[in-house]
């Protein structure tokens, strides 16, 4: 069952979206909630972007959030190889 496709509906930013995947549906819930608040924060310091502007923008900061956590893991991964813990 793990392996079959579900459909998730889920609402962001006042739209709702249907999500299909393997996925939990909380794991679905909880990454649209993220984007939902992610584009609220941006709008709120933003108020004249358009909804595409906006998206992109939103976009943007989490893919620069999800570089920044990767950079990490492999600074902290090398650190573990220079150390000999690994």
């Amino acid at each position: 069952m793990q392996n079959e496709k579900q459909r998730i509906t889920v609402t962001i930013y006042s739209q709702q979206y249907t999500v299909v995947g393997q996925e939990p549906p909380a794991h679905v819930k909880k990454v649209a909630k993220v984007v939902d608040q992610k584009m609220k924060e941006i709008k709120k310091l933003n108020p004249y972007l358009d909804t595409t502007r906006l998206a992109v923008l939103t976009a943007v900061n989490v893919v620069d959030d999800y570089m920044k956590v990767l950079q990490e893991l492999e600074e902290l991964k090398q650190e573990r190889r220079t150390t000999g813990d690994e």
